[in-house]
């Protein structure tokens, strides 16, 4: 007589696991997966997006599809403004104010974004059909499990993200200690009344940890023809948050940012320190002076006059592409010559760039499209570092064919960056100090 023993089939899972692996799936691999799989390259800690996301998974594990959708969208927003705020040094203030200038940024030109929006979409459409699914705690030690998978997954970004973590949301402790490009390089305190002063504020210019790197871009501003008319003094500086907070450090000599100017003046700051001082104040962006909302505040900070971007392309300059596609910034120093060379007054000119804001396309447009001719060793080990150097090589050629000008009025010229290069590659952006940006002083020598 044979036996009727019952089949069992391997791939059924115990009774009540079933929701947890599907919990699991939706609320810890799902909104995870695509920043796990950049892990390899490189990227912001987001161990705190992790825990916010599984507490609120766990939150809503009974709810209905409506609701789970709901939360789960929250929550992939709320993990992609972290990444991007941390990634580029924005405070989340900041980020969610520009969200109002979205429709003037072309994220279509960058490779990069079209991929980050595809792995958006495919992550939505799979939580569209997979939070369908029930997702009811069988037991309390099924909750227990979860609490401890996203300890563990949180636990393990940390651990991978550790190397590169002093490089992302740089924010200065209350009373830390202030330098800036300005005050170290003594900049401020050479306005005279006798000679112009021009501050470039240069997108992305970090401080290359290598020395030679370091040397490379420095000569790119500082060129032999420079040399030969300037004293050539350099140094860094420490820089915190993103643009905006540069210009504060540089313009008005704080930690702080662009927000508490709105709707007050500031006799303290550089612009208007110069004005009262007798000298014609000028601020110049290849950018729309909308972004930021820079045309209302730098009148406040003491700006008499501003160009902007569309100004900027009117009076002849080429637009050039990006994801902040602006003037070009090759064109500037020529235009900005001009007005030097016409002022009967000492003039303070400022001068914020935009072309090399990451990521920096292929484009013959901007001239980035072979940069092997450039520098063919550059560009096979660091392609993306090499693009952004070409950029800077573009505009140092032209502000130095200007500047060695017989005609070209004396005139101290500093430049510096705003913060590191944002790169995502952890490889590419190791390439540089995490907290210092270099600055380069061209001062005119007595011509005889």
């Amino acid at each position: 007589m044979e036996l009727a023993l019952p089949r069992i089939d391997r791939r059924e899972r115990p009774q009540g696991l079933r929701p947890l692996f599907d919990w699991l799936l939706c609320w810890l691999v799902l909104p995870n997966a695509a920043y796990w799989l950049l892990w390899i390259v490189g990227g912001p800690p987001r161990a705190f997006a992790i825990l916010v996301t599984g507490a609120v998974g766990i939150l809503v594990h009974r709810a209905g599809f409506g609701v789970k959708f709901a939360a789960f969208l929250a929550c992939v927003f709320m993990s992609a403004m972290l990444f991007i705020a941390s990634l580029f040094n924005l405070s989340i203030w900041s980020l969610v104010h520009s969200l109002e200038f979205a429709a003037e940024l072309k994220p279509s030109a960058s490779i990069e974004y079209i991929v980050c929006g595809v792995a958006l979409a495919g992550t939505l459409v799979a939580a569209w059909r997979l939070l369908r699914r029930p997702t009811v705690f069988a037991r309390p030690i099924h909750i227990a499990a979860v609490i401890s998978a996203v300890l563990i997954a949180a636990s393990i970004d940390s651990v991978v993200t550790a190397s590169s973590r002093g490089s992302y949301g740089r924010v200065p402790a209350e009373g830390a200690y202030f330098t800036s490009a300005v005050g170290k390089s003594g900049f401020a305190g050479a306005a005279a009344g006798k000679r112009n002063m021009v501050l470039i504020v240069v997108e992305a210019m970090g401080e290359p940890a290598d020395p030679a790197l370091r040397s490379r871009l420095v000569n790119l501003w500082a060129r032999p023809e420079v040399r030969a008319r300037y004293d050539v003094i350099t140094g860094d500086t420490l820089f915190y948050g993103s643009t905006t907070k540069g210009e504060m450090r540089e313009l008005c000599g704080r930690w702080g940012d662009y927000p508490e100017l709105e709707g007050r003046k500031d006799a303290g700051c550089l612009p208007a320190r110069l004005a009262a001082a007798g000298y014609g104040t000028q601020a110049w962006h290849s950018f729309k002076g909308t972004m930021f909302d820079r045309s209302d505040w730098y009148p406040n900070i003491g700006f008499q006059t501003m160009r902007f971007g569309p100004e900027i392309v009117a009076a002849g300059a080429s637009r050039c592409p990006g994801v902040f596609p602006g003037a070009c910034d090759r064109d500037v120093p020529q235009q900005i010559a001009a007005v030097l060379k016409a002022s009967k007054t000492p003039q303070f000119l400022y001068w914020l760039t935009v072309n090399s804001h990451l990521p920096v396309v292929k484009s013959e447009l901007l001239h980035t499209q072979d940069c092997a001719g450039f520098d063919a060793g550059l560009n096979a080990e660091l392609p993306m570092i090499c693009r952004l150097f070409q950029l800077y090589d573009e505009t140092g050629r032209a502000l130095a064919k200007e500047i060695v000008a017989k005609d070209f009025p004396a005139t101290d010229i500093l430049i510096v960056g705003d913060h590191i290069p944002p790169f995502f590659d952890r490889y590419d952006r190791d390439r540089f100090q995490p907290d210092r940006v270099p600055w380069i002083l061209l001062k005119a020598r007595p011509q005889s």
